[in-house]
């Protein structure tokens, strides 16, 4: 006879609550680790040092390998974008408000949001991959046989040309999506570039670009620590590595929807 738990246990609820279950405790994990290789590396960059050459390394890869996506996507955003509002602001007179419109919306949110879902994409899962691959492959163990911390050898570089670099990179692709915007707006609706590049600096105020580089940095550094982490602690050969590079994605996706929303409660409510 089947009991009420083995049915149970059958069920789509069950499998849904069960699935919930699991991902809860892996994002708990998940933060437990990162806390913990954080402190490790804040403690080791200030007894270690910072490898330089490793660092510039580190920041090309960062700031120059993934500068095309990155304009790619904010470019083709900002397009869409006004396409969309371009048409429909000018029928209802608010022609000289586009390029302010379009500059604050890609200085405040597309421009450092977009940079970072590229840069996850592209950096992220690679750097998940590398350590995940060097941590199966015993590599890791290796660099602690010789005494030499891994924690500080590898993440430090890495977490730091994160946050020198992606305010970088998302201050060059808002230029980029502002002036596509520019060029959108003019083809879709038929409004001048003066008209628009002339609106461009109503709304736009120093707080905006200093949030804009602030949080390109929180976006970088949070990237590039969460898909270290997730490689560090990869285990099962092969299968653990694609699982290690898909978890560093989608947590850091997550974790810069997060911290978007807590920079809007903070400067901009």
């Amino acid at each position: 006879m089947v009991t009420f738990a083995q049915y149970f246990k059958k069920s789509t609820t069950y499998r849904i609550f069960s699935a919930i279950l699991t991902n809860m405790a892996s994002f708990l994990s998940t933060i437990g680790q990162i806390s913990q290789v954080g402190v490790r590396m804040v403690k080791r960059m200030f007894v270690d040092g910072i490898s330089w050459k490793e660092l510039m390394e580190q920041c090309e890869r960062f700031g120059i390998s993934s500068l095309p996506i990155t304009l790619s996507i904010v470019g083709m955003t900002s397009i869409i974008v006004a396409s969309q509002v371009a048409n429909e602001m000018v029928k209802q007179g608010g022609s000289a408000f586009i390029g302010m419109l379009m500059t604050i919306l890609i200085v405040r949110e597309v421009g450092a949001v977009m940079s970072g879902f590229a840069q996850t994409s592209m950096i992220g899962s690679s750097l998940a991959a590398e350590l995940a691959t060097m941590r199966v492959t015993e590599q890791i163990d290796a660099i602690d046989v010789l005494g030499v911390d891994s924690v500080g050898y590898l993440f430090i570089p890495r977490v730091l040309s994160g946050i020198l670099m992606m305010p970088v990179v998302v201050i060059i692709a808002s230029v980029f999506g502002v002036i596509l915007g520019g060029v959108a707006s003019n083809i879709f609706s038929g409004l001048s570039y003066r008209a628009y590049f002339t609106s461009v600096w109503l709304g736009l105020y120093m707080k905006d670009l200093c949030v804009c580089i602030l949080k390109g940095a929180v976006f970088g550094g949070t990237i590039a620590l969460i898909s270290c982490t997730c490689g560090y602690f990869a285990n099962g050969g092969a299968k653990g590595v694609g699982l290690a590079t898909t978890k560093a994605v989608v947590w850091s996706f997550i974790a810069i929807v997060i911290w978007d929303m807590i920079f809007a409660m903070l400067f901009f409510f």
